[in-house]
């Protein structure tokens, strides 16, 4: 099901279609650009990554994307800029990942672009208006650049059929990582962290997938103010490394109601994000707390959630945890997720043949793929949807492209 070839310099060989997934998470730290061949598979289609790039946003971009996530601050004038300057960036994103492949745009028959989410408000407890998700970052514009059909705005139909509208890679990571005979767990290291379960087989039957909670959005807001600005993230763990775990904030910490919660659930900053942050700050438990205790205490909180999630709503034997993800790269929070998760081998999904840093750019070109062949792109088990459907919306590029029509 999975194959990975980056690098390669030239692709004579052609498996199928070549289609370009761009992603930006919760962490907001730029642009992820990853072009895969797909090619039907027995279940599910077969991919293959040939080229992956990061771009970072320049930090006065970054900070008007995070300001735009505040609601009072978000005004609608400055989120309408926001979605066409968004729609420039990630258009140059996918035009410098193809130049660095060697692929010309015209070779390329569809972007899938997730955008960046500025505000996600699924169904929930107590929730009086109607659920609602934005995602910005001009399709049209980036049909324009680029020449390409593109595909965009996956979570809305999702939440139109009654879903939470995310995690939308569960069908992806079955995809590429589930295999007879042995039960796996990929764990997306993201702003927020999600999981989803693999039990032995293949195709998506028994799959579930949601929102762990807090990923690495607590932590990177920490890095922030604690370095006045310079950094964007804990970087290499440093600062978590240098501190001490503090049980007490741990316990209050693990006492978040969203932890509690039955899946399906998703969440984002607006739980786990700035506000959050200032809130536990004001807690007698900060008041003797260091930065570096703090951060280690937030990376704990992370591994802790994970395994409480995984023993409370995942049926018992799973093998692996297959990491992918910003936070996978961090050592520090790696090592606590092993100690939290002993009965679980801690692999990056690297080792199980697709870069972890290429694996949400992936999804989104796994389901461009899907929604332009007419093919349902979420999982009920995972959202919540009533029922699956066809994802986003369809942006033409200088043409339409011809593509197989779903399979019976």
């Amino acid at each position: 099901m999975l194959h990975s070839r980056e690098g390669a310099g030239k692709h004579p060989r052609r498996l199928g279609l070549r289609v370009l997934g761009l992603m930006s998470g919760t962490s907001a730290d730029g642009i992820d650009a990853a072009l895969v061949e797909i090619a039907p598979g027995k279940s599910l289609p077969r991919l293959t990554l040939l080229h992956f790039r990061q771009t970072p946003f320049p930090p006065e971009l970054r900070a008007e994307i995070l300001a735009c996530t505040n609601p009072l601050a978000g005004t609608v004038d400055r989120v309408c800029r926001l979605n066409a300057r968004l729609g420039e960036a990630f258009a140059e994103a996918a035009l410098g990942c193809l130049r660095e492949a060697g692929v010309p745009p015209r070779e390329v028959t569809l972007v899938g672009s997730h955008g960046q989410t500025l505000y996600h408000q699924p169904p929930g407890p107590g929730l009086a208006a109607p659920p609602a998700t934005l995602q910005v970052g001009s399709p049209a514009v980036i049909a324009e650049r680029t020449g390409i059909t593109t595909v965009a705005d996956f979570r809305p139909r999702d939440m139109a059929a009654g879903g939470e509208g995310a995690p939308l890679t569960p069908l992806f990571h079955a995809a590429l990582f589930r295999m007879p005979g042995r039960a796996r767990i990929v764990l997306n290291l993201g702003g927020i962290a999600n999981l989803t379960y693999l039990p032995p087989g293949a195709g998506t039957e028994g799959v579930l997938a949601f929102d762990v909670g807090p990923g690495n959005a607590l932590l990177d807001t920490l890095a922030a103010r604690v370095s006045g600005g310079a950094e964007t993230c804990d970087r290499d763990g440093a600062l978590a490394g240098r501190g001490r775990l503090s049980p007490a904030f741990l316990a209050r910490l693990m006492l978040h109601p969203f932890l509690g919660r039955r899946p399906p659930k998703s969440t984002g900053r607006e739980t786990f994000g700035q506000a959050f942050l200032e809130e536990i700050l004001a807690w007698p438990e900060a008041r003797e707390v260091t930065p570096p205790d703090l951060a280690a205490t937030l990376t704990a909180f992370t591994a802790r959630a994970t395994s409480e999630a995984i023993a409370a709503f995942l049926p018992a034997g799973a093998a692996d945890l297959l990491l992918c993800g910003g936070g996978a790269q961090n050592p520090t929070l790696v090592k606590a997720l092993t100690e939290a998760c002993p009965h679980l081998r801690c692999l990056l999904t690297d080792e199980a043949g697709f870069p972890a840093r290429a694996v949400e750019a992936a999804a989104f070109a796994l389901l461009a793929y899907l929604t332009a062949t007419g093919r349902p792109g979420n999982l009920p088990a995972a959202t919540g949807a009533r029922a699956p459907v066809i994802l986003g919306s369809i942006t033409p590029g200088r043409t339409l492209p011809r593509l197989p029509l779903p399979e019976a």
